[in-house]
């Protein structure tokens, strides 16, 4: 799907903007100066898909432990901070590749020159993230302030010379995300990082996520995303991906299509959907996979799909590209089917 073209920027080996590629985010929830559980939930979090981590930075203790992350992992590394410039200057000497910073929280102007000066040096971009929670005192709450706002932190940036940026607009309410996303996309040139924040828990942050930044992708906008779960984080990879394949933009992720099941079923269905979806959260192709239970809808879900299986009495017929290959007893099924995904 095309995307609205916007300013590029590189973070650490991985470009966000101007492509078609959305890039998926998240965030650790360890302390980050527990530099080994920090490592082991980010090496987590790139298996399941992760493809740049953001870490807080609370201290000193934190921005130095930076370094030693890096050596550790394989994608960008993100520091998140705010109000103490210290903070951001330790952050960019250890090594990060990009830093989350609102420079209109910082008051010391050259403590924000200094930040800006280390970061051009080191090519490290800046993320200024407007929240409608956070939003500054002297605006009221509104999607037309919260840009009002991201024009104060960018004239700071700007007046020095400084355009690696990206932006976001996150709020609680999914509606507010999408009206604030619209604007800023008519707004800026700069690449806008999606979110819909303090969203909840798997089920609520999905149904929220979805809403907004279904919509937002579809027109076109944001080029990278986090999705905000009060979870694990391995949670928040995803929900992002299988909503960045519902919106046709990645293509390496599989999907299930599996019937809600009703009377008319004949097999024992429901226990092989779900070890079936625990399966595919680790295959990376372009594969759809259809588990159906009765003759209604069953056989041409079958059919359409890359692989898929038509439920009859304690038994599936195994349909392959849309061909009939053979009918399997139910203890078999699972079986079969992974044997089949494997082959594809």
């Amino acid at each position: 799907m095309k995307r609205i073209e916007t300013r590029a920027i590189t973070v650490g080996n991985v470009q966000i903007g101007r492509q078609d590629k959305v890039i998926i985010q998240s965030m650790t929830n360890t302390r980050t100066k527990d530099v080994p559980a920090t490592v082991e939930q980010i090496h987590k979090l790139e298996e399941a898909g992760c493809e740049i981590i953001r870490v807080a930075i609370l201290d000193m203790e934190d921005a130095h432990a930076v370094s030693e992350i890096k050596k550790q992992i394989h994608i960008p590394l993100v520091c998140d901070i705010h109000f103490n410039p210290d903070l951001a200057i330790a952050s960019i000497k250890a090594g990060t590749d990009k830093i989350r910073l609102n420079p209109g929280n910082i008051e010391n102007e050259d403590k924000i020159k200094e930040i800006v000066n280390l970061c051009k040096e080191r090519k490290v971009p800046i993320r200024i993230g407007i929240n409608a929670g956070s939003l500054n005192k002297k605006y009221e709450h509104s999607e037309e302030n919260m840009i009002a706002s991201a024009r104060d932190h960018l004239k700071i940036l700007e007046e020095l010379d400084f355009h690696d940026i990206c932006l976001s607009f996150k709020s609680s309410d999914p509606l507010e995300c999408i009206k604030a996303y619209r604007l800023a996309s008519e707004t800026f040139p700069y690449p806008l990082h999606l979110g819909v924040t303090e969203a909840g828990g798997v089920l609520n942050s999905a149904i929220k996520s979805s809403l907004a930044l279904g919509n937002l992708l579809l027109d076109g906008i944001g080029d990278t995303i986090r999705i905000s779960v009060s979870d694990d984080p391995v949670e928040e990879i995803k929900v992002a991906k299988k909503l960045l394949r519902a919106c046709g933009i990645r293509k390496d992720v599989p999907n299930l299509i599996s019937c809600p099941t009703c009377g008319r079923i004949q097999y024992d269905m429901l226990p092989i959907t779900k070890q079936m979806e625990a399966y595919l959260e680790n295959v990376n192709k372009d594969i759809t996979v259809a588990i159906m239970g009765c003759p209604v809808n069953g056989p041409l879900e079958a059919k359409r799909a890359d692989i898929g299986i038509a439920g009859g009495k304690d038994s599936a017929i195994l349909f392959k590209k849309g061909e009939i290959v053979e009918t399997i007893p139910q203890d078999k099924i699972m079986e079969t089917l992974i044997h089949e995904i494997e082959k594809f």
